[in-house]
């Protein structure tokens, strides 16, 4: 079989296995984030905190609770590992040192996941465990509850009321992604990763000594890596890793996992505004972005360009031989248009224009299908984008499931596509032109200033995977990249959910024969474009100074 065919082949099993799983969960969610009734145990979990899950919340104080919540989790998880070296289960590890465990707080409470550490080599069962993961669950938790806000702003009426942010958090948390994540962590079991407490043993003897291994709760962790679309590794090869991606099946299973929750919200958010059609309308879209780019990215690695190519049958350097190019290709671009950021490859080894696609996949905001929930609500924003758009081209108010985009609601989905492009752009340009960021590219060139201009891609978009190639490891890009991710994750929030109570506060418009329908191919195929514009528009000239240069170069 040919790589080429091994890989479509492997695409349609993953479109079929997520066409399965979409109605099922999709209504699951919708009904989960519906209901009026509390299961016991989040009972318990609201009187411990001390929230009252019935109470409903405008705009601000939903926001309130967003905010306080995470800033709790960025301290919690920087004092754990500020005294990890006093815990128990420690596996000898120091404690962090402080600009490293700022980054990494930052990183794992924004869903972020970006490591600039050896996680064998640095982090203990109880900072893994205790700290790491859980925010997996809660930072995932977290981007649901503010989709889930913003679809109730466009179903709702004359109200400004959005929920309740605990309530949503508890929901989230105990209902989907803690029974998805038992699930997955059964089946990667079975395929092989690791599951256990072990300490550091060594494995093997080889030319100079052997290799020393820490085990650690792999299984358990990689289910809500993908699953929450966070995509922190236990290990520093992440799932390239055999100890967290053994064998092609698994390497599979977790492209579906972390593709599952961002493609089911589509029909959650058909479900609960009334109208299955308008989401199949951004499903549509997401996957047209997804699927073309898998194409263009198998395009550019299965060239073959000189006589090492030719031989290894396309660019395998940097990629695993028991995936290929067409796993790895599926991989990478998934990986990229959410906010996971797990790797099975080295996305630095791609082509200059297939490290050019991962790149321009988080510059599209990560929204085909994007995080769990933050797909959702960034794809919603980039809809009112192209309604406005339509509206200026035919001379009509735009509206959007009933509500009418007028002044106020254009500034805040305009500061919201804004935000990431100015974090991106303006740390990228403060690191190229101080002269201690430079020392830590490993490449010179285009190459190299596509390893920085990554980085902070990576940080501010919420995804996490490294070019690599940069040492991210010093003060400069621990703390900068900190406050990208930081910023990168709330002040978006703050656009969304104040787009929400505007829209709930509105009273519906009634359709009418010059009414645009946004369930329709046409509209589709409209947000497809504003998409690809307005990002070509804003990164162009940066991308044409990287990746667009090597690959043209080559």
């Amino acid at each position: 079989m040919s790589p080429v065919l091994a890989g479509v082949l492997q695409l349609l099993a993953l479109i079929a296995a997520l066409a399965l799983a979409y109605r099922p969960l999709g209504d699951h969610m919708a009904r989960v984030y519906s209901s009026d009734r509390h299961l016991r145990v989040e009972k318990w979990i609201y009187k411990g905190i001390g929230a009252d899950p019935n109470t409903e919340m405008r705009w601000p104080a939903y926001l309130r609770g967003v905010l306080a919540f995470s800033a709790v989790s960025v301290l919690f998880l920087y004092l754990l590992q500020r005294v990890q070296g006093s815990l128990p289960g420690s596996l000898g590890f120091s404690s962090i040192d402080p600009d490293q465990a700022f980054n990494t707080a930052a990183s794992f409470a924004t869903n972020t996941n970006w490591q600039s550490y050896y996680g064998e080599q640095a982090m203990g069962h109880v900072v893994q465990t205790g700290g790491l993961a859980v925010q997996n669950f809660v930072s995932a938790a977290v981007g649901i509850a503010v989709a889930m806000a913003l679809v109730r702003g466009f179903a709702r009426s004359r109200t400004g009321e959005l929920g309740n942010f605990w309530a949503d958090l508890v929901r989230g948390t105990v209902r989907i992604l803690l029974p998805l994540s038992v699930l997955a962590a059964i089946v990667l079991v079975a395929c092989g990763v690791i599951q256990n407490f072990a300490g550091i043993h060594e494995v093997g003897q080889f030319t100079g000594g052997g290799q020393e291994w820490n085990g650690g709760a792999v299984a358990s962790q990689e289910a809500i890596k993908e699953i929450g679309t966070n995509g922190g590794g236990y290990f520093n090869a992440n799932s390239a890793h055999p100890f967290e991606n053994p064998n092609a099946f698994s390497n599979l299973l977790e492209v579906f996992l972390l593709l599952l929750i961002p493609f089911a919200l589509t029909r959650t958010f058909g479900r609960m505004v009334g109208s299955l059609r308008q989401g199949y309308a951004i499903l549509a879209t997401m996957a047209t972005i997804w699927v073309g780019f898998i194409c263009l990215m198998w395009w550019t690695e299965f060239a073959h360009h000189g006589p090492a190519f030719e031989i290894a049958g396309g660019a395998m350097e940097g990629k695993e031989t028991r995936f290929g190019i067409g796993a790895s290709s599926i991989f990478s671009i998934s990986t990229t248009l959410t906010s996971t950021g797990a790797v099975d490859s080295f996305h630095s080894s791609n082509t200059g224009l297939g490290g050019g696609l991962n790149l321009l996949g988080m510059q599209l905001g990560e929204i085909a299908p994007g995080g769990t929930g933050s797909g959702l609500y960034g794809m919603l924003i980039m809809a009112v984008i192209a309604v406005f758009i339509a509206g200026l081209m035919v001379g009509r108010t735009p509206e959007y499931l009933g509500k009418k985009i007028g002044t106020r609601e254009i500034k805040f989905a305009a500061c919201y596509i804004l935000i990431t492009p100015t974090l991106v752009l303006v740390f990228t340009s403060l690191a190229m032109a101080l002269p201690t960021p430079g020392d830590s590219m490993t490449n010179s060139g285009a190459h190299g200033f596509s390893e920085i201009l990554y980085a902070y891609t990576s940080g501010a978009n919420n995804n996490g995977s490294a070019f690599a190639g940069l040492n991210a490891d010093t003060q400069w890009f621990n703390t900068t990249i900190g406050i990208a991710m930081l910023l990168g994750r709330f002040l978006p929030m703050v656009f969304v959910l104040a787009l929400a109570g505007s829209l709930a506060e509105q009273q519906p418009v009634p359709a009418t024969a010059g009414t645009l329908r946004t369930e329709k191919p046409l509209f589709t195929g409209l947000l497809v474009g504003a998409i690809l514009i307005i990002t070509g528009l804003t990164y162009f000239p940066a991308l044409a100074l990287g990746p667009l240069a090597e690959g043209l170069a080559s």
